[in-house]
């Protein structure tokens, strides 16, 4: 059934207005000027067809009309602030959920994700791994973590690290029946190609990795592809291949010793992982919370891998 009501903001006007009996006071509960709280009570007083003051000299006082709705009004705005702020509460008290790429879930967020519920055990972190791109005026996110160019119009944006890809493989591998001593060497091995990294745009392959290390009798294009960065570097990992793996991804493999990096040669990609959020609700406690930690742990990965 719908409500025949008058301007919302012509209603606070009247409301605080009666409360303070003044227009100067109510204007400074409103943060407006008290020329424009009058305005709005007599656009009311028009819309209602009744006065609701008796302006006086220095002062105003309420109309019969005036001091009969008042307590309704003051009673209707206690109770939207009480649900507003249950909304609120409940929005606080709910899951945080992020949207991350799967590979990015399984092999970098997921190995960390204990240290930040440690931390906030009052937040219970729901992950959406998808390689969909996330609406927030319509998905129930919080928010994303992307690998991109950084250009996320309209939308709040943290830099987590940059990516580069390198041979990895097992370190069964360094000293098995074909030792991997020097580039050239890769002509005995099976060679892992992940083509996710290519998804949002250009980026290193084989083919260029072969060319800048000086090898030019090893097929670039041979071997198995993965759609998927963490199939391909866990094919690498069980002994199946060298893969131009993603060095941010392998941190925590490299870490453990489960990948090595058996040359140094290091190639750059245009793009880096950004934590987005949209700017509605960015500044929540959760929300907060999760950036901070999430940054200070991109933080700590990048001084790793460098010691590696």
């Amino acid at each position: 059934m719908a409500r025949a009501l008058p301007p919302l903001s012509a209603l606070r006007a009247f409301e605080a207005s009666g409360r303070h009996l003044s227009f100067t006071k109510a204007a400074d509960e409103l943060g407006v000027t008290p020329a424009a709280v009058s305005h709005q009570v007599r656009q009311l007083e028009e819309f209602l067809g009744v006065a609701l003051f008796r302006r006086l000299h220095r002062t105003v006082l309420l109309s019969d009309a005036g001091q009969s709705c008042l307590p309704l009004l003051t009673e209707g705005f206690d109770r939207l602030a009480e649900g507003i702020a249950l909304l609120r509460r409940s929005d606080e008290t709910g899951p945080l959920t992020v949207s991350v790429a799967p590979s990015f879930a399984v092999k970098w967020l997921v190995p960390r994700i204990e240290g930040f519920t440690s931390l906030h055990p009052d937040i219970d972190v729901r992950i959406s791994a998808t390689m969909a791109l996330v609406d927030f005026r319509t998905d129930q996110v919080d928010m994303a973590i992307r690998y991109g160019n950084g250009d996320y119009p309209g939308l709040r944006i943290d830099k987590l690290f940059a990516e580069s890809v390198t041979p990895m493989c097992s370190p069964a591998l360094l000293d098995g029946a074909a030792p991997l001593r020097r580039p050239a060497d890769l002509r005995g091995h099976t060679l892992l190609h992940d083509d996710s990294l290519y998804i949002s745009g250009p980026a290193p392959d084989w083919r260029m990795w072969l060319r800048l290390a000086g090898v030019d009798d090893v097929d670039p294009d041979r071997g198995p592809r993965f759609n998927q960065a963490a199939h391909a570097m866990e094919a690498a990992i069980e002994g199946l291949g060298v893969v131009l793996g993603r060095e941010s991804l392998a941190a925590s493999d490299i870490a453990a010793g489960r990948l090595v990096r058996p040359f140094a040669l290091t190639l750059p990609t245009e793009f880096a992982y950004y934590l987005v959020r949209p700017d509605a609700g960015g500044d929540r406690p959760k929300v907060a919370a999760f950036r901070d930690w999430i940054l200070d742990e991109s933080r700590q990965d990048d001084a790793k891998l460098r010691q590696c």
